[in-house]
């Protein structure tokens, strides 16, 4: 059969001569031949490959396959396969000649069990050796749900690897779990059947034209954008996917996912790699470009509940309770729409606000990336006499325009008083005409535009890529999981936000619009808002408790409430010392209840007085300070880089010396008790920060510890019951010769001891946080309400 077929298109001319006819056999098997996204594009894509390469010297075969017992999945397949279309651009015959072979070359099977995939296999060699063809390599295309990725992969592996020599590229469709460690789960069972190399995990977003040309257009444009691109020139970036479609028909899928799973963690989260990665030398190489996007991830900042705006048509809730037979009183908190912002602790972005926005039922369909710079010009002329070209100032940006929306195709638009790029000839050409458009607000003619000269589809796209082997156009295991480490612990703080309503398509209005506040965003208007739940009670509900606890002072307050009034008081202590004495100096702890305290601080404090404050350690890990177990890696992760506290004002712990951890010889402790009686009036701190332990520890002070709950010694090592067991600690004297001592608790984890504090006396042996208590100074208590009340 398959030699028919050659001759048949030799015949025609879209085949070299048999001599050349020598580099192999490729075999096809789509899973999930008849479902929706093979209708839809994969069919297409793959029919497409075949147009391509019929002259590359390859022949085809392609297997659909699917749970479908063989008859009715073979009409079901060729159906799809009969409605194939040929691009406009090519002749009438070839197209019908082509079509005509591919519906030949192409066959139905039924894998259901481990017998079905053994007889595929059989029948590849069978045809190989009757054809006389080398095998080159097989194509698995997963188009499959997640859940049956395990069996399928054990299958393929077992029964229908290609000989040695051939190659194996096994293709997965998204989404790759659910969080990070579902796609860790699901990365682990792959990799126990496929090499990294075997594997090309699609997000069809890479396939698109303008998404895929970010890296080339940087790397072709390096000149021109070498000086601008980075935080000096960028004022913002808006990386959008708008849908007027609403989730009806998939809602047992969008309840599992949401908008942030669906679009922003994956589709996005790429285009802002692309934009954010420094340049590899080669981009055309897939290590080096995947190196450097793992780089771009680590110095992505991470997202706390306040980076983000989310909300929910109205109808979806019934579409939910209908399509998966909900209760009436069923509530889903499910986000149909999100607003992200981002931030990148780079060198190169510092400062520079990222907007990644996605929704359903929104008033137009759009994507596009869009970088706008800052504009420090001011022209005198009119506006109206202002030429686009020349004039500073008028807006400068650089779009990637993904498609749809005004202009209804891919394009790279460049602001003509920026630069004219330079894009590659035979792929791209510059667009004319339609000068009644305006983007953004500006006018066609504003910009140099750039469209492609044959538009494809992001599947045929990728598909080509697949064939060709070209792995920078796919997810790796290594990116996939640092996306999801990245998005993880944003999905956790808001699983049960409160989402705003919104009525779908142009009746939204003004009501998803959102605004950065302080390096956080929130909707522009505070009314009408709807919660889906409106029983629960919210944390404006409640008003802050202040009272007594231990007979000091307390504060209580949901979390938030309460590090924003810490956040405050510790403002206010420094600005009124610093005013009286010159200088002040803060002594703060480590652990993870500090560190919302050192973003809030960080974020929101402009007029803190970091120029005369002194940091100080409270106690410290012996690890080397690199180490992400070190205090103060974690201070200066969430709040030293952040503010401007001079550097001889910083005071790390002095555990790392003569290349060793913590060693009594090396007087560690003296050195730093020398530096506090040196620099700190008394050796009495302005304000010492604290924490408590679920058994009652504070500082690194533990209960029955040997050294630093009485004596002179104002600095201690000490041992800790949990990894690591070192530390180096202030002591107890010491903390309480501090003017003000504020100890914060946070969670429901630390009730029990709570209670039991509220109890007891001074029993510092057994609760070392029951002996804080400043001489001459005050002591104040920051319970939220989970620790104080349960």
């Amino acid at each position: 059969m398959l030699r028919r077929v050659l001759c048949t298109v030799l015949f025609m001319g879209a085949l070299p001569s048999p001599a050349e006819v020598s580099q192999g056999h490729i075999s096809v098997v789509l899973l999930g031949a008849t479902g929706d996204l093979a209708r839809k594009y994969l069919w297409q894509g793959l029919f497409q490959l075949y147009m391509d390469q019929v002259s590359s010297g390859h022949s085809f075969t392609f297997h659909g396959a699917a749970l479908t017992a063989l008859e009715p999945g073979q009409r079901l397949m060729f159906d799809v396969l009969k409605k194939l279309a040929c691009p406009t651009d090519e002749s009438p015959n070839r197209c019908a000649v082509l079509k005509d072979q591919f519906l030949k070359l192409s066959q139905y099977h039924q894998l259901k069990t481990a017998e079905n995939y053994m007889v595929l296999n059989r029948e590849i060699e069978t045809l190989l050796r009757q054809e006389g063809l080398k095998e080159a390599g097989r194509i698995f295309y997963f188009s499959v749900p997640p859940f049956a990725y395990t069996e399928i992969a054990r299958h393929v592996n077992s029964s229908c690897r290609p000989p040695p020599g051939a190659w194996l590229r096994v293709v997965l469709e998204k989404p790759f779990g659910h969080d990070l460690e579902s796609a860790q789960q699901l990365a682990a069972e792959l990799t126990s059947f496929f090499r990294e190399e075997e594997m090309y995990r699609v997000d069809h977003y890479l396939g698109k034209q303008a998404v895929a040309h970010i890296l080339p257009f940087r790397d072709q444009n390096r000149q021109f954008l070498d000086p601008i691109w980075n935080r000096h020139h960028v004022e913002r970036v808006e990386i959008v996917l708008k849908e007027t479609v609403d989730a009806k028909g998939r809602t047992s899928f969008y309840e599992q996912y949401g908008v942030i799973r669906d679009v922003l963690q994956n589709h996005l989260t790429e285009a802002l790699m692309f934009l954010t990665m420094e340049l590899p030398t080669n981009v055309s190489r897939a290590e080096e470009v995947l190196q450097c996007k793992l780089q771009a991830f680590q110095s992505l900042r991470g997202l706390e509940k306040n980076s983000a705006v989310l909300g929910q048509y109205q109808a979806y809730a019934s579409q939910v309770r209908e399509e998966l037979q909900k209760a009436q009183d069923y509530i889903s908190t499910t986000p149909t729409f999100a607003g992200v912002l981002i931030h990148s602790d780079s060198l190169r972005w510092e400062g520079v606000p990222f907007l990644l926005t996605s929704g359903k039922a929104l008033d137009e369909r759009v994507g596009y990336v869009r970088v706008l710079f800052k504009n420090w010009a001011y022209c005198t002329q009119s506006e109206t006499l202002r030429d686009a070209g020349h004039s500073q100032c008028k807006t400068k940006q650089i779009i990637f325009y993904i498609g749809h929306g005004a202009l209804n195709t891919p394009a790279v638009l460049v602001s003509r008083n920026l630069f004219r790029p330079v894009m590659p000839e035979g792929s791209w050409r510059e667009a004319v005409g339609q000068s009644d458009l305006h983007i953004f607000g500006q006018p066609l003619s504003d910009y140099y535009v750039y469209s492609p000269v044959k538009e494809r589809d992001a599947y045929s796209v990728l598909i080509s890529n697949i064939y060709h082997g070209r792995k920078d156009f796919f997810i790796t295991t290594e990116n996939l999981l640092a996306s999801w480490g990245f998005w993880t612990p944003l999905l956790d703080s808001i699983s049960q936000q409160p989402l705003r309503l919104y009525p779908g398509g142009v009746e939204n209005q003004h009501l998803l619009d959102f605004e950065m506040v302080s390096g956080e965003v929130a909707f522009t208007l505070a009314e009408p808002v709807e919660l889906l739940n409106p029983k629960r009670l919210m944390p404006s509900d409640y008003s802050a408790i202040q009272s007594k606890f231990r007979q000091s002072p307390l504060v209580s307050a949901w979390s938030e409430d309460l590090i924003t009034q810490l956040a405050s008081d510790i403002e206010k202590t420094a600005s009124r010392t610093v005013a009286h004495s010159g200088q002040f100096h803060l002594a703060l702890s480590g652990g993870s209840s500090p560190v919302v305290l050192f973003q809030r601080l960080a974020r929101h404090h402009y007029a803190f007085p970091w120029k005369h404050t002194h940091i100080w350690l409270v106690d410290e890990r012996c690890v080397p300070l690199s180490d992400t177990e070190s205090n103060f890696f974690s201070l200066h992760k969430h709040l030293l880089q952040s503010v401007r506290v001079p550097y001889f004002n910083i005071h790390p712990m002095p555990v790392h010396l003569n290349q060793r951890l913590c060693v009594e010889e090396d007087r560690g402790t003296e050195q730093y008790a020398k530096e506090i009686a040196a620099l700190v009036a008394n050796a009495s701190f302005d304000l010492v920060l604290l924490g408590v332990g679920s058994d009652g520890h504070t500082a690194s002070l533990f209960p029955q510890s040997e050294n630093g709950l009485e004596g002179a010694q104002t600095v201690v090592l000490t041992e800790s019951p949990v990894k690591p067991h070192q530390r180096m600690s202030l002591s107890l004297p010491l903390i309480n010769k501090a003017r003000q001592v504020f100890i914060l608790v946070l969670g429901k984890g630390k009730h029990d001891i709570m209670t039991l504090l509220s109890r007891v006396g001074c029993k510092p042996r057994k609760w070392p946080v029951s002996g804080v208590s400043p001489s001459s100074g005050q002591l104040v208590w920051y319970v939220d309400y989970e620790a104080l009340l349960g």
